[in-house]
């Protein structure tokens, strides 16, 4: 049977999301990044790069589309892979 959730989610595998953060010296990071999954509470990314913790970043969708969606999150975790890449979890702001 088709299992019914009642939050909003979407099948994000391995989906192209545009992602900006500010680091504590006011630099701005952009990056392109593959979100590995996404439910209404957060959402889970693939990043080269370490994230610290409690950083608020901005995920867009679609970019490159007229109805992009923008959402806040914060990062509620960072681990690092065995590939050397990080796991970044990402809390979603109300």
């Amino acid at each position: 049977h088709a299992e019914r959730r009642q939050s909003f989610r979407l099948d994000m595998e391995k989906e192209l999301v545009d992602i900006a953060w500010t680091y504590d010296a006011g630099r701005d990071v952009r990056k392109k990044i593959v979100c590995v999954d996404f439910s209404k509470g957060g959402l889970k990314l693939d990043c080269d790069q370490a994230i610290p913790l409690n950083t608020e970043v901005t995920v867009t969708f679609q970019a490159a589309a007229p109805d992009s969606q923008k959402l806040q999150g914060k990062v509620i975790r960072c681990l690092q892979q065995e590939n050397g890449w990080y796991e970044i979890a990402l809390r979603l702001s109300d």
